[in-house]
């Protein structure tokens, strides 16, 4: 399945690995941007002074543990995600509900005495349960602190538009009502409604899925669970289901989470039970024949590929195991026969079909140049024999009406000659006329044959027009699949030349195709540190940096920053002031909201002497931070190519 990914960056690096490890391609378009701000006044008394800490989201575990280096406060969570969040930062004491937010109230009531000192909820500034209104009747004193702000973003991501116009997505995940009104905004401002009729909604709840119900989604789900366990599980029954879409799938037959009015006796209430997987067997036979039915598809469609897809496609050799159920190099044999001997008589047929159009045409036109210079001589001919017919009998009436001499009347040769005359001005005159109405029954037929030659012409026109537009788009679909496994590759900090190879048959004729694909190629071989991996080590370098900024020439000094480089203390968070400690402070900051730009800007305004210890690391960021403005621009482009193809 391909999985659009709406949560903030770091929890959508996180589920897009679990979704790719399950061998599903996810396509991250974060529709929030986490901002971790500075703890307010009286927040370290309130923390030194509770008996526990009340986490709703793994970004409240993180701007808690950026707040303050006191890890052994209980800590309870409202899921799994963020109980494990909470203990990946060193929180020694951490018990999750597994649940939703009625769920964390209840095992509050369960594991905490209201008499035994107050809670403290850490939260973002907006929030989805209110636990100060919700413990107050129990006698719990209940202390909310935003710690971090998760703003909207205001347009739509690229990656995203560029995956819904092309109709290269199967599911869209939800897992906060929040998300999902801002998604459902974002889509209306864009414009691509239509484009989620293939897709599947999939929300960790009823009430995340609700701002989506006007939205024309192939289906909506809701998770079993509130969980993003359910999450995965229910993409994974979606997979298995071929997304049908039916109405046992929709929100509607979704079992409810567990209310919190339940308690820790009462039973849990009926779940359906899914069964995961088809069995060993089962999933390698599956494999084989989707393998052999895309093999087959990618065949019959070869012929319509650019040469340079086809070339590329005939250098490559696919290895097959022999399996003793399926032939795999048969039935690509017989469906490349198949799909060959197809597309050869269809394109025999529309070749011949163009031949027959354009002979009518030339056809018509010769005939239409060549009548009318032959019929109208013969009609000039014509009328001047008449003409000429009319002068003898006009100068024969006369003499013939003379008076004869003296005699009975007789018949003479004038009388008849003039008979003769007139009989065959008579005639000539009468094949003057049907060859009038010939001309013009032929130059009716000639304004009739022009117009329909103009018609055929048009539609020539017209279907190479269509023609070229499906080979854009085709090319715009081909550029959008390569930009996301780049931008995959860029994630996960693997070699990428391979990926950045199939844009070369692409680039002839494309100048913008073409620069992207230079200012890629120094990072191909060895591909670029991920943004996960440079904010691993930033910590190192700060120490280092930090330590070099208070040692100077003195022997004292040069100690004092080697005992640093070992063991330092210094601050984290949103510090005000131009110090280095302050500026590595933000920096570090900015890195855990997953701005990298903002962090390379204030490495590089740090003083001569950190040079040292920064200079490696400042590399390998500004090496990613080039190769995803890359990816960005290519994706834009591909976008670009599919506006064109419309």
């Amino acid at each position: 399945m391909r999985v659009l990914i709406t949560r903030p960056e770091r929890e959508a690096t996180t589920l897009a690995t679990a979704l790719g490890e399950r061998g599903h391609a996810p396509v991250m378009a974060p529709l929030f941007r986490l901002d971790i701000l500075h703890p307010p006044e009286g927040f370290a008394e309130a923390l030194a002074a509770c008996q526990a800490v009340l986490l709703t989201s793994a970004n409240g575990a993180r701007a808690l543990a950026d707040a303050s280096p006191q890890r052994a406060k209980p800590v309870l969570a409202v899921g799994d995600t963020t109980a494990s969040t909470a203990e990946g930062l060193g929180f020694t004491t951490v018990t999750s509900a597994a649940g939703d937010g009625a769920a964390l109230v209840e095992l509050v009531r369960q594991r905490l005495d209201p008499k035994a000192g107050p809670l403290i909820h850490v939260a973002g500034t907006e929030i989805a349960v209110d636990l100060t209104e919700s413990l107050a009747g129990d006698g719990y004193d209940v202390r909310r602190f935003a710690l971090y702000e998760a703003r909207e973003e205001t347009t739509f991501p690229e990656s995203a538009r560029a995956a819904l116009q092309a109709r290269a997505l199967d599911v869209a995940t939800f897992f906060s009502p929040r998300a999902s009104a801002a998604f459902a905004r974002l889509i209306e401002d864009a414009g691509l409604g239509d484009t989620l009729q293939g897709v599947t909604a999939v929300a960790i709840s009823p009430a995340a899925l609700a701002p989506l119900a006007d939205l024309p989604f192939k289906a909506q789900v809701s998770a079993v669970r509130p969980t993003r366990q359910a999450v995965l599980d229910e993409i994974d029954r979606l997979a298995e289901a071929g997304v049908q879409g039916q109405a046992s799938m929709s929100d509607t037959s979704s079992p409810a989470a567990p209310s919190s009015s339940l308690s820790a006796t009462e039973p849990a209430p009926p779940v359906v039970e899914v069964r995961r997987g088809i069995g060993l067997v089962g999933t390698f036979i599956t494999g084989l024949v989707a393998a052999a039915l895309v093999l087959a598809l990618a065949l019959i469609s070869l012929p319509f590929w650019p040469e340079q897809f086809q070339a590329l496609w005939r250098g490559k050799s696919v290895a097959v195991a022999p399996t003793p159920t399926i032939d795999l190099q048969a039935v690509r044999a017989d469906a490349s026969t198949a799909a060959s001997a197809a597309v050869e008589a269809t394109k025999r047929d529309l070749v011949a079909r163009l031949d027959d159009l354009e002979k009518r045409v030339r056809a018509t036109a010769a005939a239409a140049a060549e009548r009318p210079a032959s019929a109208e001589p013969a009609l000039a001919e014509l009328r001047s024999k008449v003409e000429a017919l009319e002068r003898r009998a006009a100068t024969a009436a006369p003499t013939a009406q003379q008076p004869a001499p003296p005699a009975p009347p007789t018949t003479s040769d004038a009388e008849k000659e003039l008979a003769i005359l007139s009989r065959e001005i008579a005639a000539l005159r009468t094949s003057m006329q049907a060859l009038d109405q010939a001309v013009a029954a032929q130059k009716d037929e000639q304004a009739r044959q022009r117009e329909q030659a103009r018609t055929m012409s048009e539609a020539i026109g017209v279907r190479g027009a269509a023609d070229q537009k499906a080979l854009i788009a085709a090319r715009a679909s081909a550029v959008i699949g390569i930009a996301a496994r780049l931008s995959a590759a860029l994630e996960s900090g693997l070699p990428f030349a391979v990926d950045l190879g199939l844009l070369t048959p692409l680039v002839q004729g494309d100048a913008k195709l073409a620069e992207i694909t230079s200012s890629l190629q120094p990072y191909g071989a060895s591909g670029v540190a991920s943004r996960a991996t440079l904010a691993a080590e930033f910590p190192a370098v700060a120490k280092a940096a930090l330590a070099d900024d208070l040692a100077d020439d003195s022997f004292g000094e040069r100690l004092l920053g080697k005992l640093r480089a070992l063991i330092s203390l210094r601050r984290v968070g949103d510090v005000e002031g131009d110090s280095v400690e302050a500026r590595l402070a933000r920096a570090e900051t900015a890195l855990e909201a997953g701005d990298l730009a903002k962090a390379v800007a204030q490495v590089k305004s740090l003083p001569p002497q950190t040079g040292k210890a920064t200079e490696a690391w400042l590399k390998r960021a500004e090496a990613h931070l080039a190769a995803e403005r890359a990816v960005q621009q290519l994706a834009a482009h591909a976008v670009t190519l599919l506006g064109t193809a419309r």
